[in-house]
């Protein structure tokens, strides 16, 4: 049995623990001296040792570990594992019977139970993703539950805890029969090329079905299409086959042009009638404005920081600004879908940047739709913190 030890919190966060808050924050904790290896399993308890929750002490981001239960009987063991990863996989019942999309989220860390760990469905191979050294530490339940419960082609896993909270590079096949990638998924009927062993990234982020639909369905017919921070040029399949007459993807990153090439070939998309620019979003920017281009759609999907030769670039500070660039480049009536998977800060937050970045153009708009994870993303609606992709589509009327 996995060794057990008590952790003191502090009175402000007993009473988010008892409304079910599941992240244990570093500050939260009165005696942290008592934490020293990774995986040991805490009871939280009051100053009078009194109960709180039981979890595991694993290091990821602001947090030192999650609760997993407020019974004080309950054991984290196997059967804790397949309780959870069995109720997770019943809520996503649907998806599995969904012929026309063969990727998503089939466990969503906390809010299916276990902070710190998720779980992708690709077509019949399973993608594990462990953010600390601590939940890794319990890896055996995991794929122990993964046996027994569904029929896989293979495993392959994402270490995601390396000392500044990255991807590990290895080779991550667990076990099974190894894929032979690239694979081809569906989203909504849309095909994507997948690569499970080809570092941090898969080809397709997930999280993003909804949006990409949105697109595809509503906003491409016959209009010309910019993806901005473009990575395997996702969004503009989804225009081209939502009836776009031309798209421009963007990305700084060279292997942007031979995955966003993959992408559209294996959708019957002629890529040579595409625009893939490799080179950074900023000065394309400034090379529209100077020629004078203008797009009926501008799709804004920055990660949270990025770093270039001659830009650093954070959504906290700085999206209000890359509105502005946006709204340089878009038509009068054209559309901007801005989008974040920053945490930490809320939607409301994020609008106040939409309008600062409005009103610093001198410009106006309207909200067309917002949206922020789908629902196989599973959060606890009691904590909009872990709902972390804010999206909001915009139509610019000045």
């Amino acid at each position: 049995m996995t060794k057990t030890i008590d952790v003191q919190v502090n009175a402000q966060s007993i009473a988010a623990f008892k409304k079910g808050y599941p992240l244990i924050l570093k500050d939260a904790v009165v005696n942290p001296e008592v934490l020293k290896e990774e995986g040991t399993l805490i009871r939280l308890t009051d100053k009078y040792r009194k109960f709180i929750a039981k979890g595991y002490y694993g290091n990821q981001n602001k947090g030192i570990g999650w609760v997993l239960t407020r019974d004080d009987n309950e054991e984290i063991d196997f059967a804790f594992f397949e309780s959870k990863i069995s109720a997770a996989l019943s809520r996503r019942e649907s998806f599995f019977e969904d012929s026309e999309t063969t990727a998503f989220r089939a466990f969503n860390g906390e809010g299916d139970g276990i902070g710190g760990l998720t779980i992708d469905y690709f077509d019949g191979y399973y993608m594990v993703s462990w953010y600390s050294e601590g939940i890794y530490a319990m890896k055996h339940h995991v794929y122990g539950v993964l046996d027994k419960l569904v029929d896989y082609k293979a495993i392959y896993e994402k270490k995601r805890f390396d000392t500044k909270g990255q991807y590990i590079e290895q080779d991550d096949f667990v076990k099974g029969e190894p894929g032979d990638f690239p694979i081809i998924v569906k989203e909504n009927g849309m095909n994507f090329a997948v690569d499970l062993n080809d570092g941090a990234m898969t080809g397709i982020f997930l999280d993003q079905r909804d949006v990409r639909k949105a697109l595809r369905d509503k906003y491409s017919d016959g209009k010309h299409v910019l993806n901005t921070f473009s990575y395997t040029g996702a969004f503009s399949v989804a225009a081209v086959l939502g009836g776009a007459r031309e798209t421009t993807s963007v990305d700084l990153a060279k292997r942007s042009l031979p995955k966003t090439i993959e992408q559209f070939s294996v959708n019957g998309i002629d890529y040579e009638a595409q625009n893939i620019k490799v080179m950074d979003v900023f000065d394309y920017f400034r090379y529209a404005k100077r020629h004078e281009l203008k797009f009926d759609v501008v799709v804004l999907d920055p990660p949270s920081f990025a770093r270039s030769k001659k830009y650093t670039f954070s959504t906290a500070k700085d999206y209000p600004a890359l509105i502005m660039d946006a709204i340089a480049i878009t038509e009068k009536n054209g559309i901007i879908i801005a989008s974040t998977n920053n945490a930490s800060f809320s939607m409301k937050k994020f609008k106040s940047f939409i309008d600062q970045g409005f009103a610093d153009a001198n410009s106006r708009y309207k909200i067309l739709e917002e949206s922020s994870l789908p629902k196989d993303f599973r959060t606890n609606r009691d904590f909009p913190e872990f709902n972390y992709l804010k999206v909001v589509i915009l139509q610019k009327l000045k």
